[in-house]
């Protein structure tokens, strides 16, 4: 199997490693069948490949044998953030790659160098992404690692944007919104719901990030999820504290 090695990956602050221990733990109570968790959010720089990374990072310690697929062809920048090493490889293939028939399946599937943890790189950023997650190969990838992996996080791109999260979601068994505080309208927020729900994909819960630690500790804030889990995490620096995720 193809190996990468991830160079960049902060470590989280306790409060907010904390959140993702607690988000990872209700992800694993929600039932069996959900292996394949797609995360999504209304706008762009709301933090869901942040948060996809960390739960993979957080799965993988907790004992898990979990892959993360990077499903934003349009323009992830996951590989140049977390500065990913290819070691070996000239051009390495991705899920692009996969879905044109230029890969095959094991060609795209790496094994990290954190243990349990592999990785699916989005690959050739392509204009039109859509006929590629609507193939018969998307489906079968999908099938697949639900059934290779004990969990499968899908890093889809803003089901406010683009239509692909929405065509991503017939293939999850569960999705989680991120939703930036105070930076997204609950009309918004209906809105992707709404569209999800459409899929038949069933909202596990929302991740409400960049929000005041503090001011969740002194209950200054109230929010609601519109299922059974909700919560807070950090970037790494200039973003703001982590409180818990509760259910």
């Amino acid at each position: 199997m193809n190996k990468l090695i991830i160079s960049q990956f902060p470590s989280l602050s306790f409060p907010c490693g904390e959140a993702v221990n607690m988000l990872c733990t209700n992800l694993s109570f929600s039932g069996e069948n959900v292996k394949r968790v797609m995360i999504t959010s209304c706008h762009a720089s709301e933090g869901k490949s942040y948060l996809s990374m960390n739960v993979l990072r957080t799965m993988a310690r907790l004992g898990r044998r979990v892959v993360m697929v990077d499903c934003d062809l349009r323009r992830s920048s996951i590989v140049e953030h977390y500065d990913i090493q290819f070691p070996g490889q000239e051009e390495p293939k991705g899920l692009s790659h996969f879905l044109a028939g230029m890969a095959e399946e094991t060609d795209v599937i790496y094994e990290t160098d954190l243990p349990g943890a592999f990785l699916v790189p989005s690959g050739r950023n392509v204009s039109n992404s859509l006929p590629l997650l609507n193939s018969a190969r998307f489906q079968t990838l999908m099938r697949d690692l639900g059934e290779q992996f004990d969990y499968a996080i899908i890093d889809a791109p803003p089901i406010g944007l683009v239509i692909d999260a929405a065509q991503i979601a017939k293939y999850c068994d569960g999705t989680l919104l991120v939703v930036g505080y105070n930076t997204v309208r609950r009309q918004e927020i209906l809105d992707a719901k709404a569209q999800i729900d459409q899929t038949g994909c069933p909202i596990l819960g929302t991740v409400i990030n960049m929000a005041e630690y503090d001011g969740y500790l002194s209950r200054k804030y109230a929010y609601k999820s519109y299922y059974s889990q909700y919560g807070f995490y950090s970037k790494k620096s200039n973003e703001k504290d982590a409180g818990a995720i509760r259910k």
